[in-house]
């Protein structure tokens, strides 16, 4: 059976088709996150220490570090800030080295800029997961090498220099020269984890048909691991947690392996809080005297102030349950312990333990 083995310095995560679904925490990334891009800019790396931390608690098996930041003030005092082959290169290990000082879970070094790809490589400890290379020439060429170099599995995602194709078989074969094109360099099938590209299923009525399909002949005819962003199926739509708790399971189902995702139930922010508090009380009814915002919430079913493992755990936990990957059940009653605090639920097979037959 395909294994694809990522480690730290002292603990091994293993994607496999014989084994529970390895989730990739997809928090540490500050695309998009205006508030972490400011405080990177200014060296404070707190946030991404504890979203390091609430992954991990979560059950995140590895922790996905990008080091895509927009520097906006630097910009202004020194042009080469505009530059992410200027900036990643820089931010990468000091991410890392940030994030292994308070975490051994293992890593994947997420960028589109080899020099970052390669500081990071430099500064991990143990055997992390490379994101990504894509079938682009230029790509290959760059990346392919040091997939070689540094001995070390990569993510392959299904698109070339034609773009993404919405025909699944066109990004099957984009997938297929890929890896045909790391043996060419030394590079075993079961360090090629494929990521077949999951549409919107707003935009394509097709997309979870498309993708469960693909996963089943990347299994059978290329013998490769999987992975996808999970949430773009439900980009778009109401209710997304919904729509990401069915599609997982589903694309187990169907053969994949992993998932680069949230692992975490943000907190509810003090703003909700206060609008439900204003709520409840002008519904006449009356809350007891110096209950604190942890027992609102919950005796509300709104959550938790503390971070916790998502809805989307409980679904590929459930999952791993049904489809004997947790053997006995251990994983799925620690998570669902009477008596457990948020963030309890263990992080599935560790140190590279075997599931028995």
């Amino acid at each position: 059976m395909t294994r694809t083995v990522v480690e730290s310095k002292t603990k091994t995560a293993i994607i496999g088709f014989d084994e529970p679904f390895c989730v990739i925490g997809e928090r540490i990334n500050p695309t998009g996150r205006k508030i972490l891009s400011e405080e990177l800019e200014r060296g404070d790396f707190s946030r991404v220490e504890a979203d390091a931390l609430a992954q991990a608690a979560a059950g995140a098996n590895i922790l996905d570090v990008n080091s895509g930041a927009v520097f906006s003030n630097k910009m202004a005092e020194d042009p080469r800030y505009a530059d992410n082959n200027f900036v990643e290169p820089m931010l990468m290990p000091e991410l890392i080295n940030r994030i292994q000082a308070v975490t051994d879970t293992p890593l994947c070094i997420d960028s589109s800029v080899p020099g970052a790809l390669q500081a990071g490589l430099e500064a991990c400890e143990g055997r992390p997961l490379l994101n990504s290379v894509t079938g682009e020439e230029e790509r290959l060429e760059l990346v392919l090498p040091l997939v070689k170099k540094y001995n070390v599995p990569v993510v392959a995602i299904s698109n070339d220099d034609t773009g993404i194709s919405e025909d699944p078989d066109v990004r099957f074969a984009v997938a297929k020269k890929i890896v045909e094109r790391a043996a060419d360099f030394g590079i075993p099938a079961h360090d090629i984890v494929v990521d077949p590209l999951v549409m919107p299923i707003g935009a394509m009525a097709t997309a979870g048909l498309q993708v469960f399909a693909l996963v089943r002949r990347l299994r059978e005819e290329l013998g490769v691991n999987t992975t996808c962003g999970a949430s773009n199926v439900s980009f778009g739509l109401p209710n997304r947690h919904g729509i990401n708790n069915a599609f997982l399971p589903m694309a187990m189902g169907a053969g994949m392996t992993s998932a680069i995702m949230n692992p975490v139930a943000l907190p509810v922010n003090q703003k909700k809080i206060a609008e439900k508090k204003a709520e409840v009380l002008a519904a006449g009814i009356i809350l007891p005297d110096g209950i604190d915002d942890e027992t609102f919430v919950t005796l509300f079913g709104m959550g938790s102030t503390r971070p916790r493992p998502g809805k989307e755990m409980e679904a590929i936990r459930a999952a791993n349950l049904l489809t004997n990957n947790d053997p006995n059940g251990g994983s799925w009653i620690q998570f669902n312990k009477v008596g457990g605090q948020p963030g309890e639920a263990t992080s599935g097979r560790r140190g590279g333990r075997r599931r028995r037959a």
